[in-house]
């Protein structure tokens, strides 16, 4: 197996394999690295490229000291892209191989089909920017669909998801990209300072060792030098030695390239040659190249100094001498003929500055009058050129063309739009958009814009068809000529005056502002502006337009994809380039084919700076054409896989700026301390690049998770994974404290800000950068053409301004990084700003205060309140100030040399212990004499560090939670206020933080749904969080609730031991600032272990399944728990199941019938909890009267029964039970004590004629289908308002009754309500008390559906001897006899299309039992069939019932007829989380449900509408199930049930994203229209997550 990573394949290259050199505490005494070997690198020859190693490493044995393997989990959006914060993902260097885990949710639209596809060489060999490899998406519904990614090199990738759209077209998801940082090494250093905190000289501190060491991209320090003010290469060394001793860690070069005659270090004018300047001689290409990678092994192997360098890909020098030989390589009128009127201009300029003394005008511009009368005269100079021509139509030419056209008979009959009786306005739009203008916008010649003479003959012969004089036919056309020029003389004027404008700027900026370059005296030779192009005339009959050259320069707020120098783009003529007139703007094009001897000479260029260099800037990177940069790029990265870069990006937009950093794969993004215009605004530049993470951060602790992992190719072994979510990734920040580009200090805040900024920048957990002069304080920004002078070797000495500061901060920024200091935090007050950098394990750390000074001359200390350190030791390391006597500049002939100064140490201070009610703490106090600019350094140290605390409370959870059941972990996990104030007899509520409300749930739930947002983002400003900080309440509540309940619980003894023995140790070690990491931690273990627990309690449906399914399962656990007021024994409480939350939750409304067994299946069954299953059965069946269940359970001692549909229910449910349970037909012999007497006589629970006689369970099956048979005809027990004071008396009487014509059972009346559409009115005001919103008398289509399963079942169960009835005894046309369950069923069969089916053809309606003036919308299934007198309307309302009895009796349905029905409720009923209870066609449909309305509507009144348009959740599981079945043997899904499960799991999206974003987890009762928030709804309710959890089921079981 492999043992390293080399640097690169197929050469010789180093292959080591490093641990981090700091120890896990952080400590200082060790030295900065070790190396296995303790040399320098070996250089072993392998074929293998990076990525054959990481296929190799996995699919080689474990070795047995091998760390886990990293996952990296990259979430899809359902469409296969990432989400907006994922489109763009930093991943680590690959030091050894790691997984990227990309996953979706089954069944979603990206997972049909789905192919992932990468350019990342997953499958081994050499990365191709074109070459994809691709990885089929796994297929399985009810299982996570992950694919593992096997990542083991740098560089820049893209992928996407290519998926069956909803139309069988193939679609390519949104991309996304990776970039993989690249693994750089330098030579480890030893410490920079001593045991006792004092700073080593330089032959003692950081000095280099013979190993080498992993360097982070945010362990470099970047120093900028310009080289031609280094001197020869000979004299680098000391430079070396320099940039070492202040403690860089790489040096970044301008262009060492041969310079063009300007000097410019970036007007390049050889790519392949290095400048004579660097050797004192002329060496050739390859000489100069070896004499260059020499002197930077030398840097890299004796100071540990990489190297970094320009890269310019935009430009050449004006005078490269292979232009002359290529001249296409840059923009001509020749090549791009838009330019050919920009040129006129540019020439123009030139004439007119060389014409100013002869034509009496100012050479020299002294005032603004000079300017204006330059600028007056050459807008004269301008209008003589004539450049409308370049934009009009010539109409006399237009006139001559279609005359000729028309005598010669050449006319092009008109094929577009009509354009008879249209004005002349609109036949000049028609020209236009048909586009037939030729030249229309090209600018390429003078009067280039045109229209064939044929092709106008054509169009005014089809606009004047009246007209057949060619005379007149021509005069038309001049008329349409002269309107389609009226725009295009406007576009003309509107860019001269911008082009006089720009002129007149650019002239006052270069002669006259005191800011500008004050140019002086205006010649040929040196003209009124820069000049757009470089004129090369090789021979004096060159033509000009070949040879006249566009320069490179750049547009203020432009749009950084658009090239300048291309239409649309006007800016050469509109003089809108600030132009560098040195340089030579290249012509690529967008693939090597559009100039194949440019992208050859470029992509040479660039490969051999890779070869030679460690890293890249991009120069110019924004005006960078992405195709060029990224081959380009990919080009480099072949030569060096490990090749930095960076880039500094002028777009003005973070997104744009995402685009370049994604796909060119920049490592870093300049980002400067100078853009800080004050110190609050400088603190947040440190606060977003410079601090890392927030000191307490939870997701290292909180968010990483165990696993074993297969290995990603398919063969090797498992090994044990460490998994992180990703978030995304901002571009990663090199901060300098000042480029090379930049006015100084002096010029922009102060001298003395040179101290406090650079140490800040230094300090900053990123890459961070500088430049020499910032360091020595020089006072001016130098220009990098004029400037000839050289740098003064100042070292460490006198006159080094802030360097010896700078040492060390850069020494201890490389250790810090290198020790995982990654913790920080950032404090402005006034003008200071202090930093603080933390590492986690050990919590060590230093601090720096830092006295900004952004204005001059102030010397006063200003003010910061003492600086407390909570629990914390501070010991203090040095203090500087800078002292600058005058800002006079020093002139120097030959020398760089910065402001006198003195660096002037601090005396130490000493940092006073405290105590106060937060307890102990350290207070730096800053001294009196702290002029702006000074800076102090302190260490330190938690004290009593808990070292082993992370892994304590991390520890244990699962063995400590092991031995709870299901409801148990109701108490833990979940608990309304109700219930836990019901079951704790008031002592225990809901939490409440101060500024956030209440929680949801007493149990971990209800805080995991802050801690989820505020692990994974480390948001510590949260208010959860400082109410941690401000006390341990919360500590102490998550416990005792648990320990206060463990006589009643005894399995909650050992979860609230181990949740008092963590919290107890943080509370007793850890400062206020800590506890919100801790408490995180601790109830996230808390809730891993009990989710775990739960799960693993479950059936293999759930264990194995998807978030959702798991998320839907622990609804059941919500639902199901102990309180006191609600039991299934009137005697004892026990758990029973709540209908739902917070609404339903104890008393006489916790537990329905009806409720309970349409949810039993979904929660209980599925997921495995039989026996609480077993025992609902069992406790509804013990109180069966009238030949009912009841509605409301109310703990067995008061049922009511006033529920037609509830018995059928549960006769659903015992089927249900049978078919699922292990033995499971054996409930039909358990023997059930009887509530009541035979006589349904009323008694109290605790009377002895209670649980007199008991029943088997068949029996009671059997009781309920013959007293139905025998009609139930009854008044409730305590009748009137005492039992509910909304109902009419004549609510109060049951009636159900069997019609032996149909076999249908139907019953009830226009008083009462008996399905659940149960809504009563209340409203006296509407007039709506005791009438019902939804009777639904007569035969309810979902009754009917299950009285039809239980026939089926029962005829199936007594044919096969395993239930003791053959039938029920029914009195049919005054003979009794007995009827047989088939024989009943078969009856219904027979009679149910008839009855309920409301064919589409009103022409059938005579085949079927249909009114056809009631029928309001066909091809439905009636919802009721024989609605009372008054309302039989009422049966043609098309609702969401039909599809539960699909579901339960599918035989029932014609299958085409279920299947149009089902898709007709997909368009019509179907809302996103459930289904509409009335078709919004329906003059009843009110979709917005508020039960507290009090007007006179009737329709809404105190909600009447419940029931009539607001959108139910449990429907929509039936509805999938019902569409699932049919759609798979008539629809879509026939020849393959993988388009209905796609099409299905897509409607599914809302409902997954509502439970896992909605505090309560879980599926609310119902929404208002298009799912809008209903506040009188439960937010979660039982029986909605249970028939989704059905659905699943039945597609776990395909």
């Amino acid at each position: 197996m492999p043992k390293g990573r080399n640097k690169s394949y197929g050469k010789a290259k180093p292959s080591i394999s490093i641990p981090r050199s700091i120890s896990k505490s952080g400590s200082r005494s060790s030295s900065i690295s070790q190396s296995a070997s303790g040399s320098s690198p070996t250089t072993p020859l392998t074929p293998k490229t990076p990525a054959d190693e990481g296929i190799e490493f996995f699919q080689a044995d474990v070795n047995p000291n091998e760390a886990p393997v990293r996952v990296y989990e990259l979430r899809l959006d359902a469409d296969g892209g990432p989400s907006k914060e994922l489109s763009y993902i930093r991943l680590p260097p690959a030091y050894s191989p790691y997984i990227l885990r990309v996953s979706l949710q089954a069944g979603t639209p990206a997972a049909k089909n789905g192919v992932f596809k990468t350019n990342f060489p997953l499958d081994g060999g050499v990365f191709g920017r074109e070459k994809y490899t691709k990885r089929k998406l796994p297929q399985n519904f009810s299982k996570p669909v992950q694919v593992d990614l096997p990542i083991s090199h740098a560089g820049a990738f893209v992928y996407w998801v290519e998926y069956d759209g909803a139309n069988g077209e193939r679609v390519q998801g949104r991309s996304g990209y990776f970039n993989i940082d690249p693994i750089l090494k330098i030579k480890a250093r030893t410490s920079i300072l001593d045991e006792k905190l004092q700073v080593l000289p330089p032959t003692e501190g950081a000095v280099i060792k013979d190993e080498y060491v992993n360097l982070p991209l945010d362990g470099l320090s970047i120093l900028t030098v310009v080289s031609k003010w280094m001197g020869p290469m000979e004299d680098w060394t000391k430079h070396f030695a320099e940039a070492k001793d202040r403690g860089y860690t790489m040096l970044h070069y301008t262009p060492l390239q041969e310079r063009g005659e300007s000097d410019s270090p970036y007007s390049i004018r050889s790519q392949m040659k290095y400048d004579p300047s660097l050797f004192g001689e002329d060496l050739n290409e390859h000489a100069g190249k070896k004499k260059v990678e020499e002197v930077l092994k030398m840097a890299r192997e004796e100071y540990g100094i990489l190297s970094l360098t320009d890269v310019v890909l935009n430009h050449t020098a004006n005078d490269s001498p292979w232009l002359v030989e290529h001249p296409e390589a840059g923009f001509s009128p020749a090549n791009s003929p838009h330019l050919t009127p920009a040129l006129d201009l540019d020439s123009a300029i030139l004439d007119f500055s060389d014409s100013l003394k002869s034509n009496g005008l100012p050479t020299v511009v002294t005032s603004e009058h000079d300017i204006e009368t330059l600028i007056s005269a050459f807008a004269k100079v301008v209008k003589e050129l004539n450049l409308w021509q370049y934009y009009v139509l010539d109409s006399t030419r237009e006139k001559e063309s279609i005359l000729s056209a028309l005598q010669s008979g050449t006319v092009s009959s008109w094929t577009g739009p009509d354009v008879k009786n249209m004005n002349v306005a609109e036949l000049a739009d028609t020209l236009r958009n048909e586009k037939v203008i030729k030249g229309l916008g090209g600018l390429s010649s003078r009067f280039g814009v045109c229209v064939n003479g044929d092709v106008a003959a054509g169009f005014v012969k089809a606009a004047f068809s009246d007209l057949d004089n060619e005379v007149a036919l021509a005069d038309a056309w001049v008329k349409i000529v002269d309107v389609l020029n009226v725009p295009l003389y406007r576009e003309w004027e509107e860019d001269n005056k911008a082009t006089i404008d720009n002129v007149k700027n650019r002239l006052k900026y270069a002669r006259l502002d005191a800011h500008g370059p004050k140019l002086g005296e205006i010649s040929k030779t040196n003209p009124l502006v820069e000049l757009y192009f470089t004129r090369l005339a090789p021979t004096p009959n060159a033509d000009p337009l070949v040879y006249s050259l566009a320069n490179n320069g750049w547009i203020w707020n432009a749009d950084p994809l658009q090239n300048f120098a291309l239409l649309p783009s006007k800016a050469y003529l509109r003089r809108e380039v600030i132009v560098w007139g040195d340089c030579v703007k290249l012509r690529y094009g967008s693939e090597p084919s559009d100039n194949p001897w440019l992208w050859s000479h470029m992509t040479s260029y660039v490969t051999s700076l890779a070869h030679t260099f460690d890293g890249f800037r991009i120069d110019n990177c924004h005006s960078t054409p992405l195709p060029v940069g990224t081959r380009m790029l990919d080009a480099a990265r072949v030569v060096r896989p490990d090749l930095y870069v960076c880039a500094e990006l002028f777009t003005g937009n973070e997104d744009m700026d995402l685009v370049f950093v994604r796909e060119l794969g920049i490592n870093s993004l300049i980002r400067e301390s100078g853009n800080g215009w004050d110190p609050k605004e400088l603190s947040r530049l440190l606060y977003r690049h410079g601090v890392g993470k927030p000191i307490g951060s939870m997701d290292g602790a909180c968010m990483i998770s165990k696993e074993e992992l297969p290995s990603p190719t398919g063969k090797g072994p498992i090994r044990t994974a460490v998994v992180t979510p990703l978030n995304g990734s901002s571009p990663h920040a090199l901060l300098y404290d000042l480029t090379h580009d930049n006015e100084s200090p002096l010029d922009k805040r102060s001298a003395e800000d040179a101290l406090s900024t650079g140490a800040l920048a230094s300090f900053s957990y990123c890459a961070t950068g500088s430049v020499k002069g910032f360091d020595d304080l020089y006072p001016k920004l130098l220009n990098l053409v004029q400037e000839k002078r050289k740098y003064e070797l100042s070292g460490l000495g006198e006159s080094s301004g802030i360097a010896k500061v700078k040492r060390v901060l850069n020494e201890l920024h490389l250790e810090m990084v290198l020790g995982g200091y990654e913790e920080g935090h950032v404090h402005q007050e006034n003008d200071y700003i202090v930093l603080h950098r933390v590492q986690p394990n050990s919590q060590k750390g230093y601090l720096l205060v830092a006295h900004t000074a952004f204005s001059k001359g102030s010397k006063e200390r200003g003010h910061i309140d003492p600086i407390k350190l909570r629990r914390t030791r501070a010991k203090f390391i040095m203090g500087a100030s800078i002292h600058i006597p005058s800002y006079d500049i020093v002139q120097d002939p030959d020398f760089l040399k910065g402001l006198p100064s003195t660096l002037e140490e601090m005396a130490p201070v000493v940092v006073p212990q405290g105590l106060d009610h937060e307890g102990p703490y350290a207070e730096i106090i800053v001294p009196e004499n702290f002029p702006p600019g000074s800076i102090m350094l302190f260490e330190t140290q938690l004290q009593q560090h808990d070292s082993l605390l992370d892994t304590f409370c991390a520890s244990g959870a699962q063995e400590a939670f092991n031995e709870v059941d299901l409801v148990d972990l109701n108490v833990i996990l979940h608990r309304s206020d109700v219930e836990e104030r019901d079951a704790t007899g008031g002592t225990f509520g809901v939490y409440e933080v101060p500024g956030l409300g209440k929680m949801v749930y007493c149990g971990l739930e209800g805080w995991m749904h802050s801690l989820r947002h505020i692990m994974r983002y480390n948001d510590l400003g949260h208010a959860l969080c400082a109410h941690l900080r401000e006390g341990s309440w919360a500590f102490d509540y998550v416990h005792e609730r648990l320990s206060h309940q463990v006589e009643t619980f005894p399995n909650l003894a050992k979860p609230a031991q181990w949740l008092r023995e963590r919290f107890d140790r943080v509370k007793g070690t850890v400062p206020n600032y800590m506890r919100p990491k801790y408490f995180a931690l601790i109830v996230s273990e808390a809730y891993k272990a009990s989710r775990r627990a739960a799960v693993e309690q479950c059936s293999e449906f759930v264990v194995s399944g998807h978030s959702f399914t798991q998320d839907l399962a622990l609804c059941a656990v919500q639902m199901h728990g102990l309180v006191k007021s609600a039991s299934l024994d009137p005697g004892v409480p026990t758990p029973s199941l709540s209908a739902g939350l917070p609404h339903f939750s104890t008393g006489w409304a916790r537990c329905w019938g009806r409720d309970v067994f349409i949810s039993l299946s979904g929660l209980f069954l599925t997921t495995g909890n039989y026996d609480g299953a077993r025992k609902h059965i069992l406790a509804f069946a013990s109180t069966l009267k009238h030949g009912l269940i009841p509605n409301l359970l109310d703990s067995v001692r008061n049922p009511r029964y006033n529920s037609r549909d509830s018995p059928w229910w549960m006769l659903q449910n015992i089927q249900d039970y049978a078919h699922t349970a292990p033995d499971g037909h054996n409930i039909l012999t358990e023997s059930i004590k009887r509530r009541f007497p035979q006589d349904d006589s009323w008694v109290a629970w605790d009377d002895p004629r209670a649980y007199a006689y008991s029943s088997t369970l068949a029996e009671i099956v059997q009781e309920i289908l013959q007293r139905h048979v025998d009609g139930i005809n009854f008044r409730e027990y305590n009748a009137g308002p005492s039992l509910d004071m909304q109902m009419k008396d004549e609510g109060f009487n049951i009636q159900i009754q069997v019609d032996w014509e149909t076999g249908l059972i139907s019953g009830g009346n226009k008083h009462n309500c008996g399905t659940w559409m149960d809504k009563m009115g209340e409203s006296e005001k509407a007039g709506t008390k005791g009438v019902p919103g939804t009777p639904r008398d007569g035969a309810p289509i979902e009754i009917t559906g299950l009285l039809k399963s239980t026939l089926r079942w029962l005829s199936e169960l007594s044919g096969k001897g395993m239930f003791p009835f053959k039938g029920v005894q029914a009195e049919i046309k005054g003979k009794k006899r007995l009827v047989t369950y088939q024989e009943w069923s078969d009856l219904i069969q027979a009679s149910f299309e008839k009855c309920y089916y409301v064919p589409l053809d009103q022409a059938d309606d005579k085949q079927y039992n249909v009114d056809s003036k009631l029928v309001n919308r066909r091809g439905i299934y009636k919802d009721v069939y024989g609605s009372g007198a008054g309302h039989e309307w009422a049966d043609y309302q098309f609702r969401c019932n039909f599809p539960i009895a699909m579901t339960v009796a599918p035989e029932m349905f014609d299958e085409k007829h279920a299947l149009g029905a089902l898709q007709l409720a997909d368009q019509v009923l179907r809302g996103p989380l459930g289904m509409k209870t009335l078709d919004p066609r329906d003059l009843q449909y009110r979709p917005n449900y508020d039960n507290s309305n009090d007007s006179t509507d009737a329709a809404i009144a105190k909600g009447l509408n419940y029931h009539n348009g607001p959108e139910w959740g449990w429907p929509l599981g039936y509805f999938l199930q019902a569409y699932l079945y049919f759609d798979t043997r008539v629809g879509l899904g026939k020849d393959d049930p993988k388009q209905t499960l796609h099409y299905l799991h897509r409607l599914l999206l809302v409902p997954r994203a509502h439970i896992e974003k909605d505090a309560w987890r879980g599926i609310p009762e119902l929404t208002n229209e298009n799912g809008a928030y209903c506040h009188d709804s439960c937010t979660t309710q039982a029986w909605s997550a249970s028939t989704l959890l059905d659905f699943l089921a039945v597609v776990h079981r395909l």
